[in-house]
């Protein structure tokens, strides 16, 4: 809603050897995504335009890229079983979603800004822990979003703009807006945000752009 300030404090990398290392690996994870992009396209130069713009859609935040993550780097991709890890070490070493939005079961805390390394994605982590459905702060992604879902109980999914989602991946296309919603227990989504861009200013109801 309008008025809302994200306080969420940026980590201090220089102070959390694993937290520096988890974005290292997040930065060869954006890398790869990015190069096997390129290399497709290379490949199916071609095969026509409407290759190039179906490839292109894959690699943009939305329902294609949603589904190519949760089939390529769902669990048992090590980078997503190495996120997991940092992200449970986080938990416990208390640099994780340090921030409280609303008290223990809703934190978020920021862990890189963008910059060239993290090819202007910024990197941000939120603990959310409901049995029930809980919806956090509504909000839209100009530039869409990429969750790593990191369930810490077995039950715990997360909603997305496709449905509920537990281990695995979601990815809002831009100019989508939502609640962020947990229902099942606690997980952290470890969130990309291109150019690091989230705004707050969107309204239940208004209108979603066409690709979602």
């Amino acid at each position: 809603m309008a008025g809302i300030v994200d306080i969420a404090q940026v980590l201090d990398l220089n102070q959390q050897p694993a937290a520096k290392r988890l974005v290292e690996r997040c930065c060869e994870f954006f890398a790869e995504v990015q190069d096997l992009y390129v290399a497709l396209v290379w490949t199916r130069m071609t095969a026509g335009v409407q290759n190039i713009t179906q490839l292109t859609r894959s690699s943009t935040p939305g329902k294609d890229l949603e589904d190519r993550l949760n089939k390529e780097y769902g669990p048992g991709n090590p980078y997503y079983d190495d996120f997991c890890t940092f992200v449970r070490q986080g938990l416990t070493e208390g640099w994780v979603a340090t921030t409280e939005v609303e008290g223990r079961k809703y934190r978020r805390g920021k862990i890189a800004l963008p910059s060239a390394e993290t090819r202007y994605f910024s990197i941000t982590a939120v603990f959310m822990d409901s049995q029930d459905e809980f919806s956090g702060q509504y909000h839209a992604h100009p530039y869409g979003e990429i969750n790593c879902v990191v369930q810490l109980d077995e039950s715990a999914e997360l909603r997305g703009m496709q449905g509920w989602q537990g281990a695995g991946w979601t990815s809002p296309g831009p100019g989508t807006h939502h609640y962020p919603q947990v229902r099942g227990g606690a997980l952290v989504a470890l969130f990309f945000l291109p150019a690091g861009r989230i705004a707050y200013n969107a309204r239940p109801g208004m209108p979603q752009p066409l690709s979602l």
